[in-house]
């Protein structure tokens, strides 16, 4: 088992500065420009998620997709975490995709 960070341990780490990390969880949002794009979008985020075995909140909408980051099994965040918070951020930049 992971050990539990706080959100300001979150926040602090590089390659996060998408996220806004509160409570027990981390959140950004991505701005899309279209639905085919977040659909692609949340296509890469699966595939990274599968990869990882620790699966995001994932809301996708016109213009945007929201993710949201928890460790369920601690009931907050994790490094698990901030690893995949930094991979989806690159997977966004790769599709110029921009956070909010």
């Amino acid at each position: 088992m992971m050990d539990r960070i706080s959100a300001e341990r979150f926040a602090e780490q590089s390659g996060v500065a998408d996220w806004h990390a509160e409570g027990d969880s981390a959140r950004a949002q991505f701005e899309t420009g279209s639905f085919a794009k977040g659909v692609e979008f949340v296509v890469e985020i699966g595939k990274l998620a599968d990869q990882a075995n620790h699966h995001p909140d994932v809301d996708l909408r016109y213009p945007n997709v929201t993710v949201t980051l928890s460790t369920h099994d601690v009931s907050g965040l994790t490094q698990r975490d901030i690893d995949l918070a930094k991979q989806i951020s690159v997977a966004a930049r790769n599709l110029d995709i921009s956070a909010e």
